[in-house]
């Protein structure tokens, strides 16, 4: 079966390997022989993961002793419209594009179960930035379809982080600008805390996956759809190798986070704004407001940066941005690459309700004609 998929894919020799290696005996080589890690005392807790941009529920200070905290994700391979006339052939992380937010605290142990249904056409696996070995977990987590694994790691570095899948060779740029990206969120156990130390709560925390895009066209210009994976592959390299996207998005699709799935805020409330891009540099910007406390790299060991107004993302990395809402009305998050946000999709909406300031911004003389 996974030859015929390879062949599907037109793949032979080197480029089929990371497909066809999934024998028994290739995952007994990846796996050195080290004793078994006592954990039966630590107390075992499940994550329930919610799509983006929500996220599921934690403790912002951990509440104990360091616990093993149990996911599950599930391979969806499945076509998705990004804007009107645009389809791609997805490959995601729970259905998602980007893949859920996971949210642990440093010095817990995240045990994750990935299942690849059998009704799928690829081998996946899963590369944590955020764990340390064996290709970030991806040396040990490759199941072809019909195939789970469970892997276990511990979060020794707090930050946010990107995960994403990378089956080998030139299926890895492919699956991942295909949708298989997320991120997680390694708290510090005693929480966040600003450049003085002081401890940091956050009323409301959202998770923005930018998404870079490449959809062939047809000779007329339009938009190409393709039946399966397998027939969208050769043509959707060609774009990919090109650099240029066709799409830059949040959360999957153009308008995924405006109009009525805006996200939502009140005047007076912290939110925490986690964003990543797998795959490109972006530059969010919250149009109206600021980066009150920016850990633009990502990494809660590092003091955060302030007052920021636009913050830079590494391609492969994701950043955390804390704002205090201070006036009500809708603002714009953007990827401050403006031909990104306007014309290719890079634009969310946040809806903040709440009693306007007028010290703060006053409309003087409202717009008149001009009297010659």
């Amino acid at each position: 079966m996974l030859t015929r998929r390879a062949t599907l894919l037109g793949l032979s020799g080197a480029a089929a390997t990371p497909f066809l290696a999934k024998t028994a005996d290739a995952r007994q080589a990846l796996t050195p022989a080290a004793a078994k890690t006592d954990l039966s005392r630590l107390t075992r807790i499940k994550r329930d993961l919610v799509a983006p941009p929500f996220v599921h529920e934690h403790e912002q200070v951990a509440p104990g002793a360091p616990r093993i905290v149990e996911f599950t994700m599930t391979i969806e391979e499945k076509e998705m419209q990004v804007d009107s006339g645009a389809w791609v052939q997805a490959m995601t992380f729970n259905g998602s594009m980007p893949g859920p937010l996971m949210v642990v605290h440093e010095g817990d142990y995240v045990e994750l179960t990935l299942i690849n249904p059998g009704t799928n056409m690829m081998p996946h696996n899963i590369d944590f930035h955020s764990s340390t070995g064996a290709l970030g977990g991806g040396a040990l987590t490759h199941v072809a379809p019909g195939e789970m694994t469970v892997l276990r790691w511990k979060a020794t570095r707090p930050g946010t982080f990107v995960y994403h899948c990378a089956p080998g060779g030139p299926m890895i740029p492919w699956h991942v600008v295909s949708g298989m990206n997320g991120a997680i969120m390694v708290l510090p156990r005693n929480g966040l805390t600003d450049h003085n130390g002081d401890p940091v709560r956050y009323d409301r925390v959202y998770y923005i996956g930018e998404q870079d895009l490449y959809i062939p066209k047809d000779a007329d210009g339009n938009y190409k759809r393709f039946s399966d994976l397998a027939e969208s592959y050769p043509e959707s390299e060609a774009v990919m190798n090109g650099l240029i996207p066709t799409h830059v998005v949040f959360n999957g699709r153009v308008g995924a986070l405006t109009g009525d799935n805006a996200m939502t805020a009140n005047v007076g409330e912290k939110v925490l704004f986690v964003h990543s891009q797998a795959n490109r540099d972006s530059r969010p910007h919250l149009i109206g407001g600021h980066g009150d406390l920016v850990w633009e790299e990502g990494k809660f060991n590092n003091a955060p940066l302030r007052d920021l107004e636009t913050w830079f993302i590494r391609g492969g990395s994701a950043a955390a941005a804390l704002y205090g809402f201070l006036q009500p009305g809708v603002y714009a998050y953007v990827n401050h690459n403006l031909i990104e946000a306007v014309n290719l999709g890079a634009t969310a909406h946040v809806k903040v309700e709440g009693a306007w300031d007028n010290d703060l911004m006053e409309q003087v003389v409202a717009p008149t004609a001009i009297v010659t």
